[in-house]
């Protein structure tokens, strides 16, 4: 029988307002509000003392990272999965794959969550949670690095998305394909993962400013940030990769300083390097700025978290280039 870690942090998955019941369940305790035998794994529980999402704080998405490679290189458990809210679960999801490492190759990492409390009408977090757990003990989940698993599909943690904040049906990972689905209770499998990230070296930064830019944008907010401690910025742009003009004095100077200033854009694009976009689209790669290879604004913060580990600006910008 497959081993695999419930890494539990309670949130809308464990809500319950029911007479008799606590507030939020433990990871235990959901598991007996599962139907009998809905379960064929061996199942170990941990509960984590965490943040409601919307308010997770970087230390406790390192710890999760940190817990889940180490539960498949050292403690030998086939799989993970871990109950998260679901409002920065695409966050942590990445996260948790950027910092995988060779837990990646030797086991499943599944991240789930729920839209609904248990006391309502149809729930989905029971059954999300099921699914979960076939899905990291299924072998053919491997390599795939970490997953979310919600609705009875698998989305890759580079490409998934929260898109709907009232339906079960809140992820989605389009124009990119769903990697399998969960049905009869077994795992099939509809697509291959995105190329895994290059590796890790060193502790990842925490403190990461994101700036969602807008036109007739204060260059002063990209310092005041600095100044305030943070290590790097990702400044969330328009369409290819844009930024106002005005930032880009800001920015070569912040380059200078070697706080490195990653661009994203609020749009899907390509995993295009920002400085060989044509003319006119990504300019700010010209005064320093660093593209994000297609990741949206959130994920590229989580990246530029984990790249300054490597070292400094050079070595973040190499990093990028092979993300």
């Amino acid at each position: 029988m497959k081993r695999v870690l419930l890494l539990a942090t309670g949130d809308t998955i464990a809500h319950s307002y029911a007479p008799g019941r606590p507030g939020v369940l433990s990871g235990t305790e959901l598991l007996r509000a599962l139907p009998p035998g809905a379960i064929t794994a061996d199942v170990v529980v941990e509960d984590v003392m965490a943040e409601p999402s919307w308010d997770m704080s970087p230390s406790t998405m390192l710890e999760l990272a940190r817990r889940a490679r180490l539960a498949i290189l050292d403690r030998g458990f086939d799989g993970v999965v871990i109950t998260h809210g679901t409002d920065t679960l695409e966050e942590t999801a990445y996260l948790v794959d950027l910092l995988a490492g060779r837990a990646a190759e030797r086991g499943a990492i599944v991240l789930t969550g729920a839209v609904r409390p248990l006391d309502e009408l149809s729930p989905d977090g029971p059954r999300n949670l099921v699914s979960s757990i076939v899905a990291a003990a299924d072998g053919s989940s491997r390599g795939a690095g970490a997953v979310v698993c919600v609705n009875d599909e698998i989305h890759a943690a580079r490409w998934v998305a929260k898109v709907d904040a009232t339906s079960v049906a809140a992820f989605s990972s389009a124009p990119f394909p769903v990697l399998g689905r969960v049905t009869g209770g077994r795992v099939e499998t509809l697509s291959a993962p995105p190329p895994r990230p290059p590796a890790f070296v060193g502790d990842p930064a925490s403190d990461i400013a994101l700036i969602k830019t807008y036109p007739g944008i204060a260059p002063a907010l990209l310092t005041a940030v600095v100044d305030a401690g943070a290590q790097g910025v990702v400044l969330e742009g328009t369409g290819l990769g844009n930024v106002p003009v005005e930032l880009f004095t800001t920015i070569a100077e912040l380059t200078e300083w070697g706080i490195p200033v990653v661009v994203a854009s609020r749009c899907r694009t390509h995993a295009v390097p920002l400085d060989e976009m044509r003319f006119g689209a990504g300019l700010a790669a010209h005064v320093g700025a660093i593209g994000a290879r297609g990741l949206a604004p959130a994920k590229a913060r989580c990246a530029l978290m984990v790249a300054l580990g490597t070292g400094g600006i050079d070595a973040v910008r190499d990093w990028f280039r092979r993300l």
